[in-house]
């Protein structure tokens, strides 16, 4: 393989002439095996250093420092996040519609994974209109040309997965299965969306001049 102890060992080898050594070297071998274990280490740091200049290979704490880049401290890794969906975070946010419904809902379904509710009161498709499919006396809801710019949206927290390794409340009793027991927090969750991440992703959604009135539910 290209870069390993026997590429390095091989190409210090060719660039001496073959007449000077019988075709059992081991002493040889041993020495410039010695020689090319340095030039192995940084053939492997150059390769790693070339990784970390694309998001689509970069790893570790170098994801982290590029997501600083773009979106300052807007996109932090979540807790027990790996690089692979952080990754996929990144990459989505670079490319993110922004100010129109069709993005909101976009944005915050790829968040909590689950689709917000959104009403306009100043968009007819929202309210309906009289004798319309929706509006007075119909499933609908009032709707207002005093609140231009305006939108009520509604998001949904995702479904939990719980904290890893540690027993729900009542676990450890009988006929509820087994899991250690111990004091945990909402920070232990891996993947966890805080409330304040979904308020973040709606205000960097929205256009500068609309107002978004958000409500968060279960």
């Amino acid at each position: 393989m290209i870069g390993d102890q026997n590429d390095m060992v091989a190409r210090l080898k060719a660039a001496l002439p073959a007449r000077w050594f019988a075709d059992s070297t081991p002493v040889l071998d041993g020495v410039l095996a010695g020689l090319a274990a340095p030039w192995v280490a940084l053939y492997a740091q150059l390769q790693q250093a070339i990784a970390q200049t694309r998001i689509a290979t970069a790893s570790g704490g170098f994801l982290d420092l590029i997501a600083a880049d773009f979106f300052a401290r807007r996109l932090p890794r979540r807790v027990a996040e790996t690089d692979t969906p952080y990754r996929a975070r990144i990459q989505a946010e670079m490319t993110r519609e922004r100010a129109t419904r069709a993005g909101l809902v976009a944005a915050l379904t790829d968040l909590t994974g689950r689709p917000p509710a959104i009403f306009e009161p100043a968009r007819p498709a929202d309210t309906g209109g009289w004798n319309g499919p929706i509006g007075y006396g119909h499933a609908g809801r009032y709707g207002s040309l005093m609140l231009p710019r305006q939108v009520f949206v509604t998001a949904y927290r995702p479904l939990g997965t719980g904290i890893a390794t540690i027993a729900g409340w009542g676990a450890t009793e009988a006929g509820y299965g087994h899991g250690a027991l111990a004091w945990g927090d909402v920070s232990q969750i891996a993947g966890q969306v805080t409330d304040a991440e979904i308020a973040a992703v709606t205000a960097a959604t929205m256009p500068v001049a609309g107002i978004a009135w958000l409500a968060i539910s279960n």
